[in-house]
């Protein structure tokens, strides 16, 4: 039986062990809201037997899937949904060039290093209604949709001032790929990580290079980009892993997905040697914990009453389990794990006008949730979650990694680990 299925699976992502059972299009959040879009089923595996036999086919209502892959989980034949259609879009966006507005919001290295210089001027412009209005009608940005404010100093400037040259001192050490976030719009959560790492006796480097992670390039459709980018990635972090023997640490489940799993699917970078060792935080710290190889102390006085939600890569790496335990541990925690429901978001695709109502839409379960869990915050692993859910429901959002950093006794933990 063995060897007839693998004589049957001839494509790279599988499409012939699709049974049309058509879970994929019951769980997917776009076809939940709209019925432009045919579902999963019909745009990938099924689509997939057209384009096959004629490559010029191409459905346009393919750019309306979120790349959320809640269809790749539901999935009972392991049939790679997603990155069928993900292929599919690729194909057809060959030799064409993006538009100005999607080459923008993609290119978050460039927009972060213009913006963090004029940081303050950039984040009161962007708020301004009189921007907004001209991003909507010049750019198809929507007017409704609230931007990350930018940081005055990056997460590399800070580090190279106020943490590198501790670093060798730890036992142990780690590299840390950082993103685009972290560097440019909220660097506390890197250095909250770096606090946290150090108190177990672990000292934190960055990669040798490191560019933006491409998940935003890739779903503009600026591939060559993605591809020259993600090779300097998987070139340092080859050279980290297999030079300095180091785990490559990540706080956000999108760039990590990425990293591990789009690269080889959709970009054609093969990672595979190096793959375990690309690791989310929490599921890192869990593991250390879970093997009694380090400890964590948290404060008395902690309290706090904060819900999770699960971000789709998140889901899809089957990671949660490991932000949510760890969260479990601070003792004076109220933690309320939320249904696994789509934000809406997906990156830049809920910035865009034509997809603004829909991205709403989608994210409505979930922020009735959020509001029925009577919380202080939410917590996840996914920072475009939290632009969404701060944007919509008023609550702050905070990855893990800060949370446990906050209610972290730094002394004790030291302490417990014998520094």
């Amino acid at each position: 039986m063995a060897d007839k299925m693998q004589i049957c699976n001839i494509s790279e992502n599988n499409f012939e062990q699709c049974t049309k059972c058509s879970i994929c299009t019951t769980v997917c959040p776009v076809a939940a809201v709209t019925t432009d879009y045919p579902g999963p089923k019909q745009a990938g595996p099924d689509g997939e037997r057209y384009r096959l036999k004629d490559p010029a086919y191409y459905d346009k209502m393919l750019k309306l899937c979120l790349n959320c892959k809640r269809c790749e989980v539901a999935c009972p034949s392991g049939v790679h949904i997603a990155d069928i259609i993900q292929s599919a879009r690729m194909k057809a966006g060959e030799g064409k060039r993006a538009s100005l507005r999607d080459t923008m919001l993609a290119n978050t290295d460039l927009l972060g290093m213009v913006a963090n210089k004029v940081a303050p001027l950039a984040n009161a412009t962007l708020g301004l209604a009189p921007t907004k209005l001209v991003m909507h009608s010049v750019m198809a940005i929507d007017k409704h949709r609230t931007f990350p404010a930018y940081s005055r100093t990056k997460f590399e400037t800070w580090f190279k001032r106020h943490a590198q040259s501790r670093q060798d001192a730890y036992p142990k050490h780690v590299s840390y790929f950082h993103g685009c976030y972290v560097n440019y719009n909220f660097p506390k959560l890197g250095q909250d990580l770096v606090k946290l790492m150090n108190a177990m006796g672990y000292g934190v480097h960055l990669l040798d290079k490191e560019q933006c992670c491409g998940v935003a390039l890739i779903a503009n459709g600026l591939y060559k980009q993605a591809k020259r980018q993600g090779r300097v990635n998987a070139a340092s972090i080859r050279q980290t892993v297999n030079t300095d023997h180091r785990t490559v640490l990540t706080t956000s489940s999108s760039c990590t997905f990425n990293l591990r799993d789009e690269y080889p699917a959709i970009l054609g970078i093969d990672t595979r040697d190096v793959r375990d060792n690309i690791m989310l935080a929490t599921r890192f710290i869990y593991r250390l914990i879970d093997e009694e190889k380090v400890k964590l102390v948290f404060k008395k006085d902690y309290q706090r009453r904060i819900a999770y939600h699960t971000a789709c890569h998140m889901q899809r790496m089957g990671w949660q389990l490991y932000s949510i335990e760890l969260l479990r541990m601070i003792p004076g925690l109220d933690l309320q794990e939320l249904e696994q429901e789509c934000c809406g978001i997906s990156g830049t695709y809920g910035f865009k006008k034509e997809n603004y109502e829909r991205s709403q839409a989608i994210g409505s379960v979930l922020f009735k949730h959020i509001a029925d869990a009577q919380v202080e915050a939410v917590a996840t692993d996914c920072e475009t979650c939290k632009w969404q859910i701060e944007m919509s429901t008023g609550l702050p959002v905070e990855n893990p990694i800060s949370i446990l950093a906050d209610a972290l006794d730094v002394e004790a933990t030291r302490q417990a680990n014998g520094l």
